[in-house]
């Protein structure tokens, strides 16, 4: 939670993390890692201190936001089963029929899918960024549409919560939108990847040739 004068630069912060991981985040994965372990860490931080002072939830977000980014980035094949696990889980939830899935159903989901990750890194990487920068992009854009009173807050001490798995009610069109940009960020990743592979294999045979 941070206070309700934040929700729009938040938001703003959201969507730029999202784009970059949505659209670079297999050759900026350290730096995507970063990013969402800020943010996780920032949310984390500043539910503790729950609804005090500004300066206080501030300061607990922004060493959350330090700690989290850190832990993230120095375990980086922890932040790759991560994905994995977040990826199955996201998927259980949208199949599941009848209320939310059984926690058994998400921890089976969520092991297969840090295994999985483990064995297909780059697809991995590739895939859970895109659609994990989607989701991100639209969380921000749905929090920066409904932030309107937030510009006029600056003087409350009213607290703003972010629910990162809500992207708003009555808005099912940004599944669709989730999908599609989704699918935009794995094309581009995929085919820069590809790119880069070819200019380094370009490169070692300028560099040693037969």
């Amino acid at each position: 939670m941070l206070p309700l004068s934040f929700q729009v630069p938040a938001s703003v912060v959201l969507l730029a993390g999202g784009a970059f991981a949505c659209f670079g985040g297999f050759r900026l994965f350290r730096f995507v890692l970063g990013v969402y372990g800020f943010i996780i860490g920032a949310l984390i931080g500043s539910s503790l201190t729950g609804t005090g002072e500004m300066w206080v939830t501030l300061a607990a977000a922004g060493a959350g936001g330090v700690v989290g980014a850190v832990v993230f980035v120095a375990g980086y094949f922890v932040g790759v089963a991560i994905i994995g696990a977040g990826v199955a889980a996201i998927i259980v939830h949208l199949l599941w029929i009848g209320g939310d899935p059984h926690p058994a159903a998400l921890v089976v989901a969520a092991a297969i899918g840090a295994f999985a990750a483990m064995s297909f890194q780059r697809y991995v990487i590739i895939v859970g960024s895109a659609f994990g920068g989607a989701w991100t992009m639209l969380v921000g854009a749905a929090a920066l549409m409904a932030g309107k009173s937030a510009r006029g807050a600056s003087a409350t001490d009213d607290i703003w919560v972010l629910y990162p798995g809500d992207a708003g009610r009555d808005t099912a069109w940004i599944y669709g939108a989730w999908i599609v940009i989704g699918l935009v960020g794995v094309y581009a990743q995929l085919r820069g990847s590809s790119t880069s592979g070819k200019k380094k294999g370009k490169r070692r045979e300028a560099t040693f040739p037969p």
